[in-house]
């Protein structure tokens, strides 16, 4: 649709085109807009995509072993089973 090469251009020749106060005033708002974003990302209880990904990691583990012990389970639930009716026949 747009080429973004292109419009980045005309962004830039719009910027380079402003008098200096202007561009200051814009670079300062812009710098107070991150520092407040960023606080309040920091206040938020979320965790970086990295740590979210250790974490899956660590639950599919996690699951890998519970699904191997429900399976060793009910071998062994199985093999009572049939010790306990081999003891009574």
């Amino acid at each position: 649709m747009f080429d973004s090469k292109k419009l980045e251009q005309i962004a830039k020749q719009i910027q380079d085109a402003m008098p200096k106060p202007v561009k200051d005033l814009g670079n300062d708002v812009e710098q107070k807009v991150r520092q407040v974003i960023q606080s309040q990302l920091g206040k938020l209880d979320i965790v970086t995509r990295e740590e979210f990904d250790v974490q899956t990691q660590v639950l599919l583990r996690t699951r890998q072993k519970l699904t191997e012990l429900e399976q060793k389970m009910a071998a062994f639930e199985a093999k009572l089973n049939a010790e306990d009716n081999s003891t009574n026949a």
